[in-house]
C-alpha cells in the first residue's frame, strides 16, 4: 500500500522529468515498429533484440509515468518490475541467439546498418534528454540505464553490420546480440538492487512514522 496520510509527503518528480518520459515513450514506440519490421526483413538477431528492447522501454516509461506522483515505496516497486523485465529480456536474447546459431541464418548487413544508425540517433537524443535525471531514485535511474544501454546497443548493431558485410558470416550479429543480452541482464540486476534498497528505506520510514503516532 502507499504511504498513509500521516507519512511525510513523497518527494515529487524532478522538474521536466514527466515531459521527458512522454517524449521517450513515443520515440521508443515508433522505433519498435521500425526495427521490428527491419529485423524481419534482414534476419538480424541484433535488430530483433533492439526492437524488443524498444518495446520494453516503452512499457517501462509508461509504468514510470503511472507511479511518478506516488511515494517512494510504489516507485521502488515499479523499478523492481522494470529491473526484472530488463534481466528477462537479456536471457531471451541469449536464447534467440543460440537458436539462430543452430539454424545458420546470415542477416542482410545494409538494412542492419541503416536502421541501426536511425536507432542510434533516436536513442542518443533520448539519453541526452534524460542525462540530468540519472542520479535520482531507482525509478529515474532505471530510465537512464535503459537509454544508455540502447545507445550502446545501437553502436554495437552498426558494428555487427560491418562485420557481417566483411565476413559474410552471422557471427558478428550473434556476438552483438549476446553483448546486448548481457548489458540488459547486468543493468536489470543493478536496478533490482537499487529498487530493493528504496523499498526497504520507504518501509522503514513508514514504520517510524507509525511508531511516532
Amino acid at each position: 500500500m502507499a504511504c498513509n496520510c500521516s507519512a511525510p509527503e513523497p518527494q515529487g518528480p524532478a522538474p521536466g522529468f514527466r515531459k521527458a518520459l512522454w517524449i521517450a515513450l513515443w520515440v521508443n514506440l515508433a522505433m519498435f515498429f521500425v526495427e521490428g519490421l527491419a529485423s524481419l526483413q534482414s534476419g538480424s538477431v541484433a535488430l530483433m533484440a533492439d526492437a524488443i528492447d524498444f518495446f520494453g522501454d516503452s512499457a517501462n516509461y509508461l509504468l514510470s509515468l503511472s507511479v511518478l506522483s506516488m511515494g517512494m515505496l510504489w516507485r521502488g516497486r515499479a523499478a523492481l518490475v522494470k529491473g526484472l523485465t530488463m534481466a528477462t529480456f537479456g536471457l531471451v536474447v541469449w536464447g534467440r541467439a543460440i537458436w539462430v546459431l543452430q539454424s545458420g541464418v546470415t542477416p542482410e548487413p545494409l538494412t542492419m546498418g541503416l536502421v541501426g544508425l536511425l536507432a542510434l540517433a533516436a536513442n542518443v537524443g533520448v539519453a541526452v534528454m534524460l542525462f540530468k535525471f540519472r542520479e535520482g531514485d531507482s525509478d529515474m535511474r532505471s530510465v537512464w540505464l535503459c537509454s544508455r544501454n540502447d545507445a550502446i546497443g545501437n553502436l554495437a548493431v552498426m558494428g555487427a553490420a560491418l562485420g557481417v558485410f566483411g565476413t559474410g558470416s552471422a557471427w558478428p550479429d550473434l556476438i552483438v546480440a549476446g553483448i546486448m543480452g548481457t548489458l540488459a541482464l547486468t543493468a536489470g540486476i543493478s536496478v533490482v538492487r537499487h529498487a530493493r534498497s528504496d523499498i526497504a528505506n520507504a518501509r522503514a520510514a513508514n514504520r517510524l512514522v507509525a511508531q511516532e503516532n
